[in-house]
């Protein structure tokens, strides 16, 4: 099994996702391999908190250029994380809203 960290890559910092914060809602990018059990048991143990329900989208690759370089940004996993309503929230997202 993989560690927690291994699954949980990053949070996403967006408008959108701080917005989506006051309805307990969070954002992060997370491995590729992940499944929805290891996301909610991943955040559960990193951040203390109960979750109730995780989404998952394949953000698809997406063409970028440099100058007269033509690459793409390569294909990752976002998972947005519901917490219970009786769960307290995540502190490190309470620091920016």
């Amino acid at each position: 099994m993989k560690n927690a960290h291994d699954i949980i890559i990053k949070p996403i910092i967006t408008e959108a996702s701080m917005a989506m914060g006051q309805q307990r809602k969070y954002a992060f990018e997370v491995s590729r391999d992940a499944t929805k059990p290891q996301i909610a048991d991943a955040i559960e143990e990193i951040f203390k908190v109960d979750v109730e329900c995780v989404n998952t989208i394949i953000m698809k690759r997406k063409p970028k250029r440099v100058r007269y370089k033509l690459g793409y940004i390569s294909a990752w996993k976002k998972a947005i994380v519901t917490l219970k309503p009786e769960s307290k929230t995540i502190e490190f997202f309470d620091g920016m809203m």
